[in-house]
């Protein structure tokens, strides 16, 4: 019999009041025996919703199951069948709106909590099995993969398990895009992302870094030295800007800035050699996960953070868990608000934003109500930093130096449902396509793009 408790296993987490010193990771992890007691309250549906619900398409009750018998390394297994990168998924996916969406369970109570089952399994046997990935036996093809963030990552792994050669063109100094410049090591420990980057060289992927394509070299240059096919997985890494007056100033960063010189540089430390402004007043613009990311690392830094949004917080995008847990470690959310312009010193530094109050309107194209702003209700908030967090985009280095990539009107590449672009044996995915989505959802495209390609190369 299943377990009916209603709901989940609780995480165990860092106090808040205690968190916002620090850097390490706020979430701790369930005990072998919360994981096996969460397991049991899976019902094994027989229809198995969960499944169709990931991205990624992970045998979520066989695994449960495993877990369930504290076969902790069965369980393991299974995950691997489908996904290359179980400890960051179990850490960043919006389960909520996926797989846990769709659980039976979620109907009347809490669905069961996948992704910290997910967690557990990766984080077990990454602490007790060091036993390394077995290479594949060679089938004599090679495919080059730009960008080693999760979709290109994801399409290396799923072509290197089949026996393909692959080689990774990484611009940055580290493997792991996004998910090492991106996301907080309070989210996403950067030694588990390592980790499992690891694995992917275990199976012989080779990872060139420091190699930006369309500057260190072009595609079809690429192609010419035997490579049969590319998968572009560079993401979305240009921010965008609302144009307001004063956003130029001193102290006004993008979150991409923001953030890689958090996490990637390590600014926050005090021998860093990429420091950062250490901000007393902040404000973050947006209310993404991004934007959570860049209030909470700014606490972290000493600083009274606001969060500026538009809409309402029933309209915030980001995560429930992420809001929660900025709530919880003092960040204060100034919603129906937005930014009018951007108020300098003499020296040429931000020292006020000035907002305008909002109400929310008809529906907009995407089903959101649109916000409309209330005539007069102008107000300023004191801030020594701001943090724009309203999106990013494609660059457009890849596009402009590859003939023939047909792009939409945001710069993204435009491709069939497997990856395919307008470029025979080039295929896309991820940020890259979608603009800036989620890891998983690049996952799922970089195992659909490797599916095709090998489709394509084996001349099925």
């Amino acid at each position: 019999m299943p377990n009916m408790r209603p709901d989940k296993v609780a995480m165990p987490v860092q106090d808040p009041a205690v968190r916002i010193t620090n850097f390490d990771e706020v979430a701790l992890g369930y005990t072998p025996e919360m994981a096996v007691e969460e397991a049991t309250r899976c019902l094994h549906c027989k229809h198995q919703p969960c499944v169709s619900g990931c991205p990624v398409n992970i045998h979520i009750p066989d695994f449960i199951e495993k877990v369930a018998q504290g076969e902790f390394e069965e369980a393991y297994k299974i995950i691997s069948l489908t996904s290359t990168l179980p400890a960051i998924c179990g850490r960043v996916c919006p389960q909520e709106n996926q797989c846990e969406k769709v659980c039976v369970r979620g109907i009347k109570n809490e669905p069961v909590a996948i992704g910290r089952l997910e967690r557990f399994v990766a984080d077990y046997h990454r602490e007790h099995n060091d036993t390394p990935f077995e290479k594949p036996k060679s089938n004599g093809h090679k495919v080059a993969i730009v960008g080693a963030g999760p979709a290109g990552l994801t399409c290396a792994g799923d072509l290197a398990k089949l026996g393909y050669q692959v080689t990774i063109f990484e611009a940055l100094h580290v493997a792991g895009g996004v998910l090492m410049y991106g996301i907080p090591e309070f989210r996403l420990p950067k030694e588990i992302v390592q980790k499992e980057i690891s694995h992917l060289k275990e199976l012989g992927v080779e990872i060139i870094t420091n190699f930006i394509v369309g500057r260190s070299d072009s595609i079809d240059s690429i192609m010419e030295e035997g490579y049969e096919a590319v998968f572009i997985g560079s993401g979305a890494g240009l921010p965008n800007f609302m144009g307001l007056q004063g956003e130029n100033l001193i102290g006004v960063y993008s979150a991409n800035e923001f953030l890689t010189r958090i996490n990637l540089m390590k600014a926050y430390q005090e021998d860093s050699d990429t420091p950062v402004q250490h901000p007393t007043k902040c404000v973050v613009v947006g209310g993404g996960n991004v934007a959570m990311d860049a209030a909470r690392c700014a606490r972290r830094l000493g600083a009274e953070v606001h969060i500026v949004y538009r809409r309402s917080m029933e309209e915030l995008p980001a995560r429930k868990e992420e809001v929660e847990h900025a709530e919880e470690e003092g960040i204060i959310f100034d919603l129906l608000c937005n930014p009018v312009r951007v108020i300098g010193d003499d020296q040429g530094w931000c020292k006020q934003i000035e907002c305008i109050r909002m109400e929310l309107g008809e529906p907009d194209e995407s089903g959101r109500r649109r916000p409309v702003p209330i005539e007069g209700s102008n107000f300023t908030i004191d801030i020594d930093c701001m943090i724009m967090a309203i999106g990013t985009s494609p660059n457009p280095l890849i596009r402009h130096t590859t003939k023939g990539l047909e792009v939409n009107r945001k710069g993204c590449f435009i491709c069939d449902e497997d990856g395919l672009t307008s470029r025979e044996n080039i295929y896309a995915g991820g940020d890259a396509v979608s603009g800036a989505a989620t890891v998983i959802n690049a996952m799922g495209a970089g195992k659909r793009a490797a599916a095709a390609i090998d489709k394509k190369l084996m001349g099925e």
